[in-house]
């Protein structure tokens, strides 16, 4: 990938159109996890590239492309939730690549829908993207055991979520039967 970004803050347009074909699935889920509308998915990943397009010259280290990327298409999504241009789920299985995802990661993608935020990120750019939680904390700008501890309490929350249990109050604890 590294030779690609090369390629491509040298102006070669093919190497770019190249590098985001690589990466528009990992975009396609970091988007899906912030917005639930199909066109305001798409509007951020088209803000994101052209953006990438205009500023890939910024780019200090090619090893950090994805990192950045990612960051640009965050700040993207939260500028479309931020305008107040959510919409409601239509209830459509979502599409990639022409091909509807199936009944099972239809569920999985509904159950991590059902988390806050701030957990639904984390989980999907840790175990979907497989970024490390240093990579996640720079991305995110946040502290590395802010990002350890949203990992911990969203695998909880997940759990719960998987297994239909209501949530404790803080402090509640579990009682053996």
């Amino acid at each position: 990938m590294r030779f690609l970004v090369k390629k491509a803050k040298r102006h070669d347009n093919d190497a770019f159109v190249e590098l985001m074909e690589s990466q528009k699935l990992t975009m396609y889920k970091v988007a899906r996890s912030y917005l639930r509308s199909d066109d305001d998915i798409a509007d951020a990943i088209q803000e994101t590239v052209l953006a990438c397009y205009e500023k890939l010259e910024t780019l200090k280290n090619e090893q950090f492309f994805k990192t950045w990327l990612i960051r640009i298409l965050i700040n993207k999504c939260i500028d479309i939730l931020n305008a107040g241009r959510r919409e409601a789920p239509t209830g459509q299985l979502p599409e990639q690549g022409g091909t509807c995802v199936s009944l099972e990661n239809y569920e999985f993608y509904e159950l991590l829908n059902s988390l806050d935020e701030k957990y639904r990120i984390i989980l999907i750019l840790h175990y979907v993207e497989g970024f490390k939680i240093r990579e996640i904390a720079q991305i995110l700008e946040l502290e590395e055991n802010t990002v350890k501890t949203r990992l911990s309490r969203g695998r909880k929350q997940l759990a719960r979520e998987y297994r239909f249990e209501p949530a404790r109050p803080i402090g509640q604890r579990q009682i053996a039967r």
